[in-house]
């Protein structure tokens, strides 16, 4: 079949970028989607083509923004780290020294980087916790103080697919007095002019994409691993489980979830990563010290995942707020190069050694939780140029 027009530049050294982006329109399902690479700081991919929405009514442009879902924790990771540079933030200081609360339920020694590395027993409610529950800050973040770990922290890791957004973010919020979507922008996003909020600002809404359900239903071998999945499992990804129909609402996209609600082009995603590929610089700006590049990928181990790894067979390699490639290669053959990638599809990279990120955006989702085909293309098309 053949594609849409593919919009955009690619130098010729990253041709098979483009001919892999093309070929996930032609083979691999693709709706609309875009895809932006750096490298040594310049853009040398910044490609977008396809559809923004299901009845193919907009086409996708240069600025159509879209939900990237747990793309969206590396941003969130980057304000903790950011308020660590800043001495605002010990990460190894217990979280109730900045949220007093969150000591209730035995939890008054769990160090902040267990709420970034994912090991802090936390990754779902216990109660059934609604949508509209969701969107309520306080709520969320006082039911999560009020409860008790999963499994005893530090000992395990288990994905806090929403509640990761909440944790991390209601420690930024006792420091700086904002959301940390409002800390982002006044930080990073807006000095930087980067496209990339968490929420969406009603003044954008003519500008996402439709978020579209996989064009095919789970086969039968989907359909097990979800019927293995544990009590925990299920909280963590299903209570409460916004879906992508909820995330096209305006309610989902007025809200902050930071694990999940992040919009942006790939450009933005590819110069947010870009921070922690430069050693913390965007441009001619100092974001982070190079410390914190180093500090954000130091192994917090390697496990089988209580939720990924339950399931889904997931194993991650956990720094401290993104995933490091690792064995898998998830993020290119580098095992210290580090990123994350949302449900669906969607992931930014970034390999410090290399000098390279790259930001992965798109509105047809992709029944996977990590290391969807389209993305491993685009990977693997990018470090074939190198």
């Amino acid at each position: 079949m053949e594609g849409p027009v593919i919009h955009g530049h690619c130098d010729d050294r990253f041709s098979a970028v483009r001919a892999a982006f093309k070929e996930n329109f032609r083979q691999r399902g693709e709706l609309g989607a875009a895809v932006t690479v750096l490298a040594g700081g310049e853009t040398v991919v910044d490609l977008w083509g396809g559809w923004a929405d299901e009845a193919r009514s907009r086409p996708w442009e240069r600025e159509t923004l879209v939900n990237v879902w747990s793309t969206t924790k590396g941003p969130t990771a980057l304000c903790a780290h950011l308020l660590a540079d800043r001495g605002l933030l010990d990460l190894d200081a217990p979280v109730a020294a900045y949220w007093p609360e969150f000591a209730e339920a035995g939890k008054a020694a769990i160090p902040v980087r267990h709420l970034l590395s994912h090991r802090a027993g936390l990754a779902g409610l216990r109660e059934p916790h609604t949508l509209a529950e969701l969107y309520d800050w306080e709520l969320t973040c006082a039911r999560l103080a009020a409860t008790e770990p999963w499994w005893e922290p530090g000992t395990q890791s288990g994905y806090h697919t929403i509640t990761y957004g909440f944790l991390v973010g209601e420690v930024v919020r006792r420091i700086t007095g904002l959301l940390p979507g409002e800390f982002l922008h006044q930080e990073v996003t807006g000095p930087l002019g980067i496209d990339f909020t968490i929420g969406l600002p009603v003044k954008d809404a003519g500008r996402a994409a439709e978020l579209v359900h996989p064009p095919t239903t789970p086969t039968s071998e989907q359909a097990a691993l979800f019927a293995q999945l544990t009590p925990l499992a299920l909280a963590s990804l299903l209570n409460p489980g916004p879906g992508v129909t909820e995330a096209n609402t305006p309610a989902w996209r007025a809200a902050q979830i930071p694990a999940a609600n992040g919009h942006g082009t790939a450009r933005a995603v590819a110069a947010l990563y870009g921070i922690f590929a430069r050693q913390g610089r965007s441009g001619e700006h100092r974001v982070l010290s190079p410390e914190a590049t180093e500090r954000i990928r130091e192994g917090q181990g390697s496990c089988r995942d209580l939720v990924l790894g339950v399931g889904f067979g997931h194993d991650t390699e956990l720094g401290l707020g993104l995933w490091l490639s690792g064995p898998n290669g998830s993020y290119g053959p580098n095992p210290r190069a580090f990123g994350h990638d949302g449900y669906g599809g969607s992931c930014g990279l970034a390999d410090p050694e290399a000098d390279i990120s790259m930001g992965y955006v798109m509105n047809r989702m992709g029944p996977n939780i990590a290391d969807d085909p389209r993305k491993m293309a685009l990977v693997e098309a990018v470090y074939s140029a190198l």
